[in-house]
C-alpha cells in the first residue's frame, strides 16, 4: 500500500512538491483554501480582462524545461513561449529606454550611455555565467540541512568567485560608474527583497538571467505554468482538494498523524507545508512543536509586500510595452522606506504590465490589460481603499504623464490587492508578497529549515524556505523537498 503525503498549498511549490512525490509511488493530496490552484500565480477574469494576479516575469526558462524534463515531458507540451522585445521599457526622471533582447543591441545602448560599458559588460556577464551555472547546478538545489551538503571541490574553488561576501551594488559599481547602467543592473535584486549594498553579489546570476537568458511570454499568461502543472499533477494521480482550509496538523509522538480541514481528517505518513512556512508553524502546530519562536520570525528581513492593481481600459495606449518599470523617482529613498524604515512610501517606484500588448486574448477587442505593481514594506497597516486609491491616483498621474495621454476617464475595472490581502488569501507573514529577502545571513543553511526540527514528518516548501523567493525557487523549492522526504522516508 502506498505510503500517504499531504500537501498544503496549491502554489507553484505545492504542485511540484506533489507531482515529485507522486512520481516517486506516493498517494498524493493537496488541501487547498482556495477554490482553485496555483496560490499567489491565481487568475482574475472579469468584464473580458484577464489578469495574472501574482508573478508576472518568466525568467530562467531553463528551469521551466528542468521541472517538466523530469516527468518526460517539455514546456511546449503545455504552452507555447514568446520572447519579449524589448525585455522591458524602463521610464528614467528624463527620458526612456526600451531594453533590447539582442545581446549587441544591449551593448551598444550601454556604451552609448558610458564608454568601455560594451567590454566591461562583456567581463561582468562571464562572472555572472559563472555564478548562474555554479548556483543552478551545485546550490540552488540543495536543502540547506547541513554545511556538508555544499562541500563540493568545485564550489570550494570557486567561492572567491561566487562573491557571497561582496554587495552587488559594489560588485557592480567596479565594472560601472554610469548611474543608468548601475540601476539597471541592481533592479532585479528587488524581486529578491533586500537594498542591492545588503545583497551578495552573488546574485548578478539574475543579470544572467535577464541579458542573456531573456524575458519571455507564456500565451495566455502566467496562470499557463499553473493549469499545466495542475495538469501533469493529475496525469501523475494527485488529488485535490479545493475550498478546504487547514485547521491543525495533529502530532503523536512527535510525529504529524493527520492533517485536519473544516471539512475532514486525513491520515498521512507524512507532510509537507507550501502554504505560508510561518502561518503554518504558529497556527497550525502546537507550540512544543514549532520549530521557530516568534522573536526568531520578527528578526528575519522580509521581501517586500506590493500594492497591486487590475486595471481595464476601454482604449489602446499608443507605444506601450509588456512590461514597464518607472524609474522617474529616488531608487534609494524608496528603498530605504521599504527595508531601513519601513513606512508607506511618499513617492515610490513603480510597475506596470501590459500583457495585452503581447497577447490580444487578455483583454476586450481596443482595450488594454494593466497591472500596476508598488513594492511597499512588509508588515504595514492601514492599507484600506482610501490608502489604495491615494497610491493608485498618485502613479496613474505618472503613468499618464509619462505616456502622453489621459486614461482616467476610460478605466471600465479597477480592482486592487494590498498587505492585508495577501494576509486573508495567502496567511501571508506579515502581508509579504516574495517571501524572505536573499541576504547573505538568510541563504541556504540560513534560512527556515525545510525540514521541521520537533516534528519528525513534517517538511516545508516555498519562499520562506530553500531555495528563496520567485517562480523559478518555487519549482526548484518543491523538487528539493520532495526528495528529502523519499530518503528519509521513501
Amino acid at each position: 500500500m502506498s505510503k500517504k503525503v499531504i500537501v498544503i498549498g496549491s502554489g507553484f511549490a505545492g504542485l511540484s512538491s506533489a507531482s515529485f512525490m507522486a512520481k516517486a509511488g506516493w498517494d498524493v493530496t493537496i488541501i487547498e483554501k482556495l477554490s482553485h490552484p496555483g496560490g499567489r500565480a491565481r487568475q482574475l477574469k472579469a468584464d473580458g480582462f484577464t489578469f495574472d494576479m501574482g508573478p508576472s516575469w518568466y525568467w530562467m526558462p531553463d528551469v521551466f524545461e528542468h521541472y517538466f524534463s523530469a516527468f518526460g515531458k517539455k514546456v511546449s507540451d503545455f504552452y507555447s513561449l514568446k520572447r519579449l522585445d524589448p525585455s522591458y521599457k524602463i521610464y528614467w526622471q528624463h527620458d526612456t529606454s526600451d531594453i533590447p533582447a539582442d545581446i549587441n543591441a544591449f551593448r551598444k545602448m550601454l556604451e552609448s550611455w558610458e564608454p568601455g560599458a560594451a567590454a566591461a559588460l562583456d567581463k561582468f556577464l562571464i562572472e555572472a555565467k559563472y555564478k548562474y551555472e555554479v548556483g543552478m547546478q551545485k546550490l540552488v538545489y540543495k536543502p540547506g540541512l547541513s554545511i556538508k551538503e555544499f562541500i563540493d571541490v568545485s564550489v570550494v574553488k570557486g567561492l572567491v568567485k561566487m562573491d557571497l561576501v561582496t554587495s552587488i551594488k559594489k560588485h557592480i559599481s567596479r565594472y560601472f560608474s554610469h548611474e543608468k547602467i548601475r540601476q539597471l543592473l541592481e533592479f532585479p535584486v528587488l524581486f529578491l527583497g533586500a537594498m542591492p549594498e545588503k545583497t551578495p553579489a552573488l546574485y548578478s546570476l539574475m543579470n544572467y538571467a535577464d541579458i542573456v537568458g531573456g524575458t519571455w511570454y507564456p500565451q495566455h499568461g502566467m496562470h499557463s505554468i499553473v493549469d499545466a502543472m495542475h495538469k501533469l499533477a493529475v496525469q501523475l494521480g494527485v488529488k485535490f482538494r479545493f475550498d478546504e482550509p487547514v485547521t491543525g496538523i495533529k502530532i503523536t509522538a512527535a510525529k504529524a498523524e493527520s492533517v485536519v480541514t473544516t471539512k475532514s481528517t486525513y491520515p498521512c505518513d507524512a507532510v509537507i507545508g507550501a502554504a505560508d512556512y510561518h502561518f503554518i508553524e504558529t497556527k497550525l502546530l502546537p507550540k512544543p512543536f514549532q520549530s521557530y519562536t516568534e522573536k526568531y520570525w520578527d528578526s528575519r528581513t522580509l521581501a517586500p509586500s506590493s500594492l497591486l492593481y487590475y486595471i481595464g481600459v476601454n482604449k489602446k495606449i499608443p507605444g506601450l510595452t509588456h512590461h514597464s518599470l518607472f524609474f522617474d523617482t529616488d531608487f534609494q529613498t524608496h528603498g530605504k522606506e521599504i527595508y531601513d524604515n519601513p513606512q508607506w512610501p511618499e513617492n515610490p517606484l513603480f510597475y506596470v504590465s501590459a500583457t495585452s500588448v503581447t497577447d490580444p486574448s487578455t483583454a476586450p477587442e481596443n482595450c488594454e490589460n494593466l497591472f500596476f505593481l508598488i513594492p511597499v514594506a512588509a508588515g504595514l497597516n492601514g492599507d484600506d481603499e482610501q490608502l489604495r486609491k491615494k497610491y493608485f491616483n498618485l502613479i496613474l498621474n505618472r503613468f499618464e504623464k509619462r505616456i502622453g495621454i489621459s486614461i482616467k476617464n476610460n478605466i471600465t475595472f479597477y480592482k486592487s490587492f494590498a498587505g492585508s490581502d495577501f494576509v486573508n488569501d495567502y496567511n501571508s507573514f506579515k502581508g509579504n508578497a516574495y517571501g524572505l529577502a536573499n541576504t547573505l545571513k538568510q541563504t541556504a543553511i540560513l534560512k527556515p529549515s525545510c525540514r521541521s526540527k520537533k516534528v519528525k514528518n513534517l517538511f516545508y516548501a516555498g519562499q520562506l524556505t530553500v531555495p528563496g523567493p520567485g517562480v523559478p525557487p518555487s519549482l526548484i523549492s518543491g523538487e528539493v523537498v520532495s526528495e528529502v522526504v523519499i530518503k528519509n522516508f521513501g
